[in-house]
């Protein structure tokens, strides 16, 4: 059942039809009734942030390059691709747009543990890597920010200067 409710939400929101996200809508394109998705997510906020959170998780593989400034500009590459699949990027939109803060919180989580994951694996080599924040400000941010807010372009080479930016060359 999740899974197709997953599913009949993803397919709604890349149709991009005059018809609003509602929860009637998508148990009626899952087959399901609209009282067991209510039940199990309560609203549609509830129900994107679990959709994005699932889309998310692994769909993009934490790099391991041997340098930090090799794992960070493939992480940025990889993620620009996805946030370029229009589909994917529809889901963000829809997800952030009706989620809230609850909705961005999904979009972001995943990604800060994947950038967590090539930190900790510099400082594990015996290096001092930015922190999170930092890299979330420098490489994440500017990511979502492109592609959620602007039409420019999400080039592999702008991708691989905002890790630049992040770590100028010594």
């Amino acid at each position: 059942m999740r899974a197709a409710v997953h599913r009949a939400v993803e397919e709604l929101v890349a149709e991009e039809g005059n018809e609003p996200l509602t929860i009637p809508v998508v148990a009626a394109r899952a087959g399901v009734h609209a009282t067991t998705v209510y039940r199990r997510w309560g609203a549609v906020g509830d129900l994107l942030a679990d959709v994005v959170t699932s889309r998310f998780s692994g769909d993009i593989v934490v790099p391991d390059t041997g340098s930090l400034r090799g794992d960070l500009e493939r992480y940025a590459c990889d993620l620009a691709k996805d946030l370029c699949d229009p589909d994917t990027l529809a889901l963000v939109r829809a997800t952030i747009g009706i989620g809230g803060e609850q909705g961005a919180a999904a979009c972001r989580s995943e990604r800060e543990r994947q950038l967590e994951a090539i930190l900790e694996r510099d400082q594990g080599r015996g290096h001092r890597p930015p922190t999170l924040e930092r890299t979330t400000d420098a490489v994440l941010a500017p990511l979502y920010y492109r592609a959620v807010f602007t039409d420019f372009p999400l080039t592999l080479d702008w991708a691989r200067g905002l890790v630049t930016y992040l770590l100028p060359a010594a």
